[in-house]
C-alpha cells in the first residue's frame, strides 16, 4: 500500500493529466489504484470532475470525491462562500486510509498548489501530507519562472517535515524554449529532489487508449514507467 499526495506549483498546469499519468502506469504494472480529490472547485453538480477525468484517461481506478463547490475559488472561499462544510484535513486521511486498505496506490490530488487553504483555520494539503505520513509529488510548468515556483514549493514542505518525491514536468511544451531546456537540469536543483517525468502538452486529450500506452514513457522509473532524465535532455540538445 502506497499513498501520494499529488500537488502544483500552482493551478492549471497539468497536476490531473500527471496524476491519470501514474495511475496509468500503476494499473500497467498490476496495481490497483485509487483517486482521492479532497475538494473540487468551479464545477456543478453532474459535471465531470478531476477524478472523472483521470478514470476516463487512465482506466479502471477507484474515484472518490469528498466534497464539490461550484465557484473557482479555493476550497475555503468556495465552501464559505457556498455556505457548506469545508474539507478538513483528519476527513482526507480518513477516506485515504480506507482506500488504501484496499488498494496498493492511493493518488490524491489537490488544488491549485500546496498551501491553498481548505478550511478557514488555515489547513492545507501539506496538513494532509502530514497526517499520512505520505510523500509529496510536485507538478511544475516547463518554462520561465518555474524555478522560483518550484523552490518556494519545496522549502514549504522541507520547513514542515514532509518529503518530497519529485518533480514532474506537467505539461511539456512541444517546441521547447531556451528557458524550458535549462529547467530540465535546474528543476531537480530548485526543488532539492529529482526530476521524475515530462507529461507532453495536450497528452489529456489524446483517446484514452494512446495515453496508456505511452503514460510510462512520460514517468521515471520510480513513479512505474521509464522515462530517463539524461537521455530526454540529450535528445534536446
Amino acid at each position: 500500500m502506497a499513498v501520494i499526495v499529488v500537488t502544483g506549483t500552482g493551478t492549471e498546469i497539468g497536476k490531473t493529466v500527471v496524476t491519470a499519468a501514474v495511475a496509468a502506469a500503476a494499473l500497467a504494472n498490476g496495481l490497483s489504484v485509487a483517486v482521492l480529490k479532497p475538494a473540487q472547485t468551479g464545477l456543478a453538480a453532474g459535471e465531470d470532475g478531476d477524478v472523472d477525468v483521470v478514470r476516463r484517461l487512465a482506466g479502471e481506478v477507484t474515484p472518490t470525491e469528498l466534497a464539490r463547490f461550484p465557484e473557482p475559488l479555493a476550497p475555503a472561499t468556495a465552501a464559505r462562500r457556498a455556505g457548506l462544510a469545508p474539507v478538513r484535513p483528519k476527513e482526507v486521511a480518513e477516506a485515504a486510509g480506507k482506500l488504501a486498505a484496499e488498494h496498493d496506490l492511493v493518488l490524491i490530488e489537490g488544488a491549485g498548489g500546496l498551501l491553498v487553504q481548505l478550511d478557514d483555520d488555515g489547513a492545507t494539503l501539506a496538513n494532509v501530507a502530514a497526517e499520512l505520513g505520505a510523500p509529496v509529488l510536485v507538478v511544475a510548468p516547463a518554462g520561465l519562472g518555474t524555478l522560483n515556483m518550484t523552490a518556494l514549493t519545496a522549502e514549504a514542505l522541507r520547513a514542515r517535515g514532509l518529503e518530497q518525491l519529485g518533480v514532474v514536468v506537467g505539461s511539456w511544451p512541444a517546441r521547447p524554449d531556451l528557458a524550458a531546456r535549462c529547467n530540465l537540469a535546474d528543476l531537480p536543483r530548485a526543488a532539492g529532489a529529482p526530476l521524475l517525468g515530462a507529461v507532453p502538452e495536450g497528452a489529456g486529450a489524446l483517446a484514452p487508449a494512446g495515453f496508456r500506452a505511452r503514460a510510462a514513457t512520460w514517468l521515471a522509473p520510480r513513479l512505474g514507467g521509464r522515462w530517463d532524465a539524461e537521455e530526454f535532455a540529450a535528445a534536446l540538445g
